[in-house]
């Protein structure tokens, strides 16, 4: 049942006798190595570099905005598809069917809808061969089914839950361009009535015992996954991220507790409705189901009969994403957002080290260690690019006032109220943390906060790294670790970025920071990757209507960065009415692949296939240069 048996002998055991190549593949977030040293830079460095450009740095020349349906790219790049929502991951599986009819037993052998995150694992001993493990995140019932709304049947439901959960397929480079291998054993779906296994602190609690599970340590499916991240010993993490919006009840006057409604719960489900055909997600026949979700979940790509397991001890909240890195003393960390409005950035270090040696045995390292919260000072002031300092609580039942008095139990029950425990010692309320992603050249971790319209209300001051009432735009927040060491608790922190539009509103705050002009202007960062160069791309999901705030924005895109000067250009336009979302790199760093999740969400698209009166299918898209160089130089 665990990722690695010891019985059994995988393809990635094959690979272990490296030094693991710290953070394998160019599709990971940062390097294990001790990083570098050096201070934040200062603003009026930034301004200057930003002025006269670092060719070096970005060796394109940025886009203008744009509104078509269709991948728009600097000259000398080209887009094409590698797979798309529905796409049969084996040759007998059923072929994709437009008309929505398709059954619930089709979708679970075919790639899952909505793509978000995804990491590249390069093959062993062969460069033009690798596995993706992919995201998919929720599904469009537009599009889904043939009358175009919400469920209606048991298996409708079924087959919306089929959609969700994690695509790991193999693909091959062909005479010089990545493509999907269909029929490859490597293929498999993890979906939402997937067996999984609960470990960690909290597994067999109370709270995660149900009347089908009275162990509390088995449970069915993962959903909802947003963001992803990858390990030194080449395992995926997908992580559950608005799981509370799959569950409602059958009882109108149900009454929900404090921890219900901190994490979002709903008599009427939020537009997914599978609780009235399935009890599972009926809150008012099992109320425990609710806990079972909203986890981090470990996925051996390498084995497809491994069982995927829920790592209780990372904390139960909205997940965003898990980015690793390592203390000095090789400990592992997951750096983790909560990306809801006013929610924390929590940060989680393994009690033992990584072996590099031997990837099993790291199969459990993520079920013993220690949760931390982040808490912010209110910073300089400063309009532009304010900084300050900050520190990491942490979340062990009995420190820091956790105890049977504030209603924790034990470690258990911290871990699966992450929310309350992190209002209880003081974290600070931010605006939507979404992606993390640590700079493989200096070790700074950068961290999207993607907008927050109730900034300044209910109870979500205006200071620090969120310094804008009803903030529409979103920022992007830095910080370094003292002394180099994750395993620090204390840092200082500053924006990197305050995103906004100049154009609409110069001279306001509402018009961004200095390194925003009318030539990269966008909306809601969201996505973060680093390419091995150390440069920075940004995805966005955000208001593409191109009218009153975001006028002039067009749709959602990817921009590449420069974190020494600040620098940043517009690299890509997705199609009407997409998310740019998901990036990973080949190990050349010769193909970007990146993910355009939900193309016409509310109508209007074809992408990508763009036939009469088609459908819209959220795809994966591999960007590669004409001449074959690197993406970005």
């Amino acid at each position: 049942m665990s990722l690695l048996e010891d019985n059994q002998s995988t393809d990635l055991e094959n690979i272990v006798g490296l030094s693991r190549r710290r953070f394998i593949g160019a599709g990971a977030l940062c390097g294990a190595a001790m990083f570098l040293g050096g201070n934040l830079l200062s603003r009026s460095v930034m301004a200057g570099a930003v002025s006269e450009g670092n060719k070096r740095m970005l060796g394109f020349d940025g886009i203008a905005a744009a509104t078509t349906d269709t991948i728009t790219l600097p000259p000398g790049y080209k887009a094409s598809v590698l797979i798309s929502w529905g796409q049969p991951l084996q040759k007998n599986a059923p072929a994709f069917d437009p008309s929505g009819n398709g059954t619930a037993r089709a979708q679970e052998v075919q790639f899952g809808d909505n793509n978000d995150g995804m990491s590249l694992f390069p093959m062993p001993g062969d460069e033009n061969r690798a596995l993706m493990a992919i995201n998919n995140e929720y599904t469009n019932y537009r599009y889904l089914f043939p009358h175009g709304g919400q469920p209606q049947s048991a298996e409708e439901v079924h087959k919306a839950q089929a959609c969700e959960g994690v695509s790991v397929i193999e693909i091959e480079r062909r005479r010089g361009q990545w493509q999907f291998v269909q029929d490859s054993r490597y293929n498999r779906r993890i979906h939402g009535n997937t067996p999984i296994r609960l470990s960690g602190p909290a597994a067999g609690h109370d709270w995660v015992k149900t009347s089908a599970d009275k162990s509390g340590k088995k449970v069915l499916g993962t959903f909802q996954n947003c963001a992803n991240g990858m390990t030194p010993w080449g395992t995926y993490l997908t992580c559950e991220e608005n799981f509370t919006d799959c569950f409602g009840s059958s009882k109108a006057d149900l009454k929900f507790d404090d921890a219900q409604k901190r994490y979002g719960a709903t008599v009427t489900s939020r537009e997914i409705n599978w609780h009235p055909h399935d009890p599972r997600f009926d809150l008012a026949k099992n109320p425990n189901e609710l806990n079972r979700h909203g986890w981090v979940v470990e996925i051996d790509p390498f084995d497809p009969k491994s069982t995927p397991v829920k790592r209780t001890a990372l904390g139960r909240f909205k997940h965003e994403n898990a980015a690793l890195a390592q203390t000095h003393d090789g400990r592992a960390v997951v750096y983790m957002g909560d990306d809801e409005r006013g929610e924390f950035i929590y940060k989680f270090v393994s009690r033992d080290r990584i072996d590099h040696r031997n990837a099993k045995a790291n199969r459990d390292l993520l079920d013993h260690g220690t949760l931390y919260v982040a808490r912010f000072d209110a910073g300089d002031g400063n309009p532009d690019h304010p900084k300050g300092k900050g520190q990491w609580i942490e979340l062990s039942h009995g420190k820091n006032g956790l105890d049977a008095s504030k209603g924790f139990n034990g470690q258990a029950e911290v871990l699966i109220h992450a929310r309350l425990a992190g209002s209880a010692v003081g974290a600070t309320r931010m605006d939507r943390p979404e992606w993390i992603v640590v700079s493989p050249k200096d070790g700074q971790v950068y961290c999207t906060l993607t907008n927050n319209a109730k900034r300044g209300e209910d109870g979500q001051p205006v200071d620090g790294p969120n310094p804008r009432a009803k903030n529409v735009y979103g920022q992007i927040l830095r910080w370094r670790t003292d002394r180099d060491d994750h395993a620090s608790n204390t840092f200082e922190w500053d924006l990197f970025v305050v995103a906004g539009n100049p154009t609409v509103h110069a001279g306001t705050p509402k018009a961004g920071s200095s390194n925003v002009t009318a030539q990269n202007m966008f909306n809601s960062p969201d996505g973060l990757g680093f390419d091995k160069a150390g440069r920075l791309w940004i995805l966005t999901d955000g208001d593409s209507s191109n009218a009153g705030d975001f006028a002039g924005m067009g749709n959602n895109q990817m921009l590449c960065a420069d974190p020494d000067s600040g620098e940043i250009r517009r690299f890509m336009v997705g199609p009407v009415g997409c998310e740019v979302t998901g990036i990973s790199f080949a190990p050349d760093q010769k193909a970007l692949f990146v993910g355009i999740q939900h193309p016409g969400e509310n109508g209007g698209s074809t992408f990508p296939e763009h036939l009469p009166n088609g459908k819209p299918r959220s795809s994966v898209m591999v960007i590669t240069r004409e001449d074959g160089g690197v993406i970005g130089a």
